[in-house]
């Protein structure tokens, strides 16, 4: 049974520790491509934030709400941006789509906290400072959005 067309609407997760030690995972369909969660809507109607959380669940294990990481944890930046969905992966939505709007959220983790990766999906993990992470994924959005994580912390917190 083929999978129905991916929503053109996702989120970027970037988890970190309180030292900013920041996750980043490697993509099983591109080895070298390293990057924070990321995941679409799995329906029009699921709220951004239920999707982060799924997505962060799915991708490593960490279950937002359970093992010392509280939900308020989860900052929702209030940000999107749109961009166009890299053409190896179009064939993934709905004809004639070619760009996604993308949702930055983060999540502060517990130092030492494990990580469980789906392996269809990630081969490795790495935490790294927040600049090494940032310089590592192959994304220009990904890589922005870990670049602003210090100020957006700074801004969530008063």
């Amino acid at each position: 049974m083929q999978k129905p067309p991916k929503i053109p609407e996702s989120v970027l997760v970037v988890i970190h520790t309180p030292q900013l030690d920041v996750l980043i995972i490697e993509r099983t369909d591109r080895p070298g491509f390293w990057q924070s969660v990321t995941g679409s809507k799995d329906r029009p109607d699921e709220p951004f934030v239920a999707t982060a959380m799924r997505e962060v669940g799915e991708e490593t294990g960490i279950i937002v709400g359970e093992g010392g990481v509280p939900e308020a944890a989860l900052l929702d930046w209030r940000h999107e941006i749109e961009y166009e969905i890299y053409p190896v992966w179009r064939h993934r939505y709905a004809p004639g789509v070619t760009r996604n709007t993308e949702h930055w959220f983060s999540l502060e983790v517990p130092q030492g906290t494990a990580v469980t990766l789906a392996p269809r999906e990630h081969t490795a993990h790495l935490w790294l400072p927040y600049e090494e992470a940032a310089a590592k994924c192959f994304s220009w959005s990904n890589r922005e959005a870990i670049l602003q994580l210090p100020e957006r912390l700074r801004s969530a917190r008063g």
